[in-house]
Order: C-alpha cells, then sequence, then structure tokens
C-alpha cells in the first residue's frame, strides 16, 4: 500500500494530487426484534431494531488518486470487497456533488475488532467507516440517508450503524427508517455470549423470513410493545420483546443452544434473551435496578460456561441517567465493570469532515410520533 498523504482542502482534491480521508464505524451486538412488518403504505417490509455495542469497529483510510486508471482501485485485506465497492461508490456520489472531484484509484485500507461472521454487523462496519473516508478525503460529509443507500448497493443488506444509537426499526435492504422508537432502549446489562462454538454464518444463505398474515400481526404486535417498553424504560417489557423475537428467529436458524440459553437466564433471573438473527452472537438481559445483580451476572457466566457456551462480553444498553447521551453518528460507549463504572461518551474517530453532529433520521410512517422516554 501506498504511504498516505495529507488531506483535501475545503474545495477537494484536485487532478494529480492524492489526498486521504479517514472513516469510523461501531458495530452491534445482535437485534432486539427482527421480522417483516408494514411501512407507512401498508407494505410488507423486512425490517429490524439492534443492539447497540460500542467499543468495537472498524477505522477505514482511504487515499485518493485523482488521474488513475479507476480500474486499479485496491482494499487491504483484500477479501473485503464489499468495503471497496462502497469506497467506489461513495467516490462517485461525492463527484456527483463536487464535479472537481477527479474519479480516479482508491486505495483503502481497513484496520479494526469486530469479530467476522456472529452477526454484529462486521461487513455493515467496513462499509460505512469506508464511505466516510472518501467522503472525508472529497472534504464532505454524506447525509445519513445517502450512506445507507450507498451501504445497501454495496452489501444488498445494512445494519443502521450509519444512523445514532437510538432504537430505531430499520428496512435493512432498502435502507429506510420505519420508524424511530424513541431516545434510548430501557436500562440493560447484557451477558454477551457465542453460540455455535462462534462459527461465522452466511447470512445471505439463509431464507427469508415469512411473510404471512400470522407473521406479519405478530411482529406488528412486538412493534408496539417495544415501542411501549421504550417509552416507559421498561426492561422486563424490552427482555420479553427481544426473547419473542429470539423464538421465532429459530424457525430459520435453529441453535440447538437456544434451550439452554432460555433455561439460564429463568434460573438466573434475567428478563430475556437475544440473539443475532443472521449470526451466532447472544445476550442474556438483566434489569440494573435488579437485586443481587452482581450475584446474578456471575452465576449467569458460570452457567453458560457449564452448558458449553462461551461468555464474550457484560455490556450496558445505555448510560446512567444524569449522564445524557450524545447524539453522534456512533453511539456513545456504555460499559458495565465489576465496580459499577461507567464509561458514558466516546471520542468521535471520524475524520475531518465526520466532526459534526448527524442529522436525525424521520420515522417513515405519517402522522405517528416517536415516543420519548422520559430523562
Amino acid at each position: 500500500m501506498t504511504a498516505f498523504g495529507g488531506g483535501a482542502g475545503p474545495g477537494g482534491p484536485s487532478a494529480g494530487s492524492a489526498i486521504s480521508g479517514t472513516g469510523y464505524a461501531s458495530c452491534h451486538h445482535g437485534e432486539i426484534l427482527q421480522g417483516v412488518f408494514l411501512d407507512a403504505r401498508g407494505r410488507r417490509c423486512a425490517a429490524l431494531v439492534t443492539l447497540p455495542l460500542t467499543g468495537l469497529g472498524t477505522r477505514a483510510d482511504a487515499v485518493l488518486r485523482p488521474g488513475t486508471p479507476p480500474g486499479s482501485h485496491s482494499v487491504d485485506p483484500p477479501d473485503r470487497t464489499k468495503a471497496l465497492r462502497a469506497a467506489t461508490l461513495a467516490l462517485r456520489e461525492c463527484r456527483a456533488r463536487r464535479p472537481q472531484v477527479a474519479l480516479g484509484a482508491v486505495e483503502l485500507r481497513l484496520s479494526g475488532d469486530v469479530p467476522l461472521g456472529l452477526g454484529m454487523g462486521s461487513s455493515s462496519s467496513d462499509v460505512i467507516a469506508a464511505v466516510r473516508a472518501v467522503a472525508d478525503a472529497c472534504g464532505l460529509r454524506l447525509p445519513s440517508r445517502t450512506v445507507a443507500r450507498i451501504a445497501v448497493r454495496a452489501e444488498r443488506a445494512s445494519d443502521p450503524l450509519m444512523l445514532d444509537g437510538r432504537p430505531l426499526l430499520f428496512a435493512q435492504r432498502e435502507g429506510r427508517v420505519l420508524e424511530v422508537l424513541g431516545d434510548a432502549l430501557p436500562p440493560a446489562v447484557v451477558v454477551g455470549c457465542a453460540l455455535g462454538a462462534g462459527r461465522p454464518v452466511d447470512t445471505l444463505s439463509l431464507p427469508a423470513p415469512a411473510r404471512g398474515d400470522d407473521d406479519v400481526r405478530a411482529y406488528e404486535r412486538l412493534r408496539s410493545l417495544l415501542r411501549r417498553a421504550v417509552a416507559e424504560g421498561d426492561t422486563r417489557l424490552l427482555g420479553h420483546v427481544s426473547t419473542e423475537s429470539a423464538r421465532r428467529a429459530q424457525r430459520v436458524l435453529r441453535h440447538p443452544e437456544f434451550d439452554r440459553l432460555t433455561r439460564v437466564a429463568e434460573r438466573t433471573g434475567a428478563v430475556g434473551v437475544q440473539i443475532a438473527h443472521s449470526g451466532s452472537v447472544a445476550g442474556l438481559l438483566f434489569d440494573p435496578a435488579a437485586t443481587g445483580l452482581e450475584a446474578r451476572l456471575r452465576r449467569c457466566a458460570a452457567a453458560l460456561r457449564r452448558d458449553g457456551i462461551p461468555v464474550t462480553r457484560t455490556f450496558t444498553t445505555r448510560p446512567p441517567a444524569d449522564s445524557p447521551a450524545p447524539r453522534t453518528p456512533c453511539p456513545p460507549s456504555t460499559s458495565y465493570t465489576s465496580n459499577t463504572s461507567f464509561t458514558t461518551s466516546e471520542e468521535s474517530r471520524h475524520g475531518r469532515a465526520h466532526r459534526r453532529r448527524d442529522r436525525t433520521p424521520r420515522p417513515d410512517t405519517p402522522g405517528r410520533r416517536a415516543h420519548l422516554s422520559a430523562l
């Protein structure tokens, strides 16, 4: 890879000058809810609500070399072809917005710590970081809707990592928000684990979700319950929704450990379980206000290990109420430790053009007000 040079000026890159940019995108910990829902026009639409997870993510460094043959694009590691496709699409988008941006080769380098193939949004993290890096090199900050459109074109389906950390019902194959459910998920401590011995899952090979009338009604009911859980800050209702969504997903995923996972949840007083509907990562949700929380978490981790389910990490869905989360393209870092200390903010790791706050997405459904939890 060629050494990275200086950044673009306010007018963007000029022909013949190599310029660089950086971008960052965090990952998630699977889904709280995923299924088929009705959009504003009554059309059936596959959509999901992810469980944000910060502290892991992808950094992209892009070098643009105007005037070089476009066919000489490259990416490191070389297997991240979706991210490279996204980078080239982003360059065309930037040139449409700034005609002075000269087309040429893109050299893309990705680094990060998101596990691959576990349903944590690793490919979406790569793609979004790549788009942000190219836009940064061009001196632009692309709107979140544009980033979503590019991400879907690059990988056929995308997680909503280009948006802020609020709970959103997101149509992953269309790149649009169906509903903003509120400001933040109810507070919960999540004990993360890996099913299937952590083996990667080919998400695009999974069967499409059922779209029968009964299925849609069931998912719309869970959507309504999740909206209420967010509005009321109801952790137990959050656990009910995520567990029911996970159960329905077993018709496709068929994790052999799922029954063991739910039994551990019942024995240790968890409010529910959540899984990656397109991977092997999973979690048990606990109410932070539960009595004897520390002991519950220890028993949970020990029980999972006895059942042969590796424990990966423990984290929270949101910071304490006295430290409101800033709205940035990367959700705030929230981590739980044994002495109950929390980290409530994360320095932006986007490039120069990505340090301002992202624009808030609007609900797709007209006339439906987003219910905001009282904080």
